[in-house]
């Protein structure tokens, strides 16, 4: 199975809460070390749904994390310490926010981007959509202290440059980590990168797992410093 079909049928058995098909999937193998937030919301559904030997796969994912020690890694790490039992649940507050989204709104462009998320069901809103959408009443929710709106200040692409940095430190092929070397100099980075990396699609493959891991990691410490941890980091 390649890695990306691995993540494909990871996400989606965590969407549906398949606790048969996680721990297949979840079990079958080594884990892919640049995956483990994604494999990290698939335990933490297992350990949810009472399958047996979850509260193993949760610690030896929080061990994994450990060692991995990315962004966001310590905020899930204590996330399945939790469920399983090991440890104090984190004083967050539980929203059902879609990870994916928050990151593309997080890693926005700070001149144009931003936006917010809706506490009360979790739903991201980029700026732009927000004044489009929303009434005066909503506007003026935001002065009071039950507002259901948490305000995203967009941080720009510098984790994203650094992210292809950190990925062509890990390429053992010399001849393409020397051309995205190349690719990364200058404006348009992020553009000659993909079109560098779509050359080699195994190469490919494992970049989009790193990046999506991060992107991920980043939106799950964001929130946690603001107080809150995702209920649902996957949807259907």
């Amino acid at each position: 199975m390649s890695l990306g079909e691995y993540r494909t049928l990871l996400r989606g058995a965590t969407a549906r809460a398949d606790t048969p098909a996680l721990m297949e999937l979840l079990t079958s193998g080594p884990w892919p070390k640049e995956a483990l937030q994604l494999v990290g919301d698939a335990v933490l559904v297992a350990v949810a749904s009472g399958a047996s030997e979850a509260s193993v796969l949760a610690r030896r994912c929080v061990a994994a994390l450990g060692q991995r020690d990315w962004e966001g890694d310590v905020e899930l790490a204590a996330a399945l310490s939790a469920a399983g039992g090991d440890g104090p649940t984190p004083m967050l507050r539980p929203v059902p926010v879609d990870l994916e989204e928050l990151a593309s709104v997080l890693e926005g462009d700070p001149a144009r981007g931003g936006g917010r998320i809706n506490l009360r069901n979790g739903e991201v809103w980029p700026h732009s959509v927000f004044n489009d959408f929303t009434d005066d009443d909503e506007e003026e929710d935001d002065d009071e202290d039950d507002s259901p709106w948490l305000w995203v200040d967009a941080q720009g692409s510098r984790e994203g440059y650094r992210d292809m940095e950190l990925f062509i430190d890990t390429v053992d092929d010399r001849t393409l980590a020397d051309r995205l070397s190349i690719a990364i100099a200058g404006r348009g980075a992020f553009r000659r990168f993909k079109d560098v990396i779509a050359d080699d699609p195994a190469a490919a493959e494992r970049w989009y797992t790193l990046s999506e891991d991060r992107l991920g990691g980043r939106a799950r410490a964001w929130l946690a410093a603001q107080g809150y941890t995702p209920t649902r980091a996957l949807r259907p």
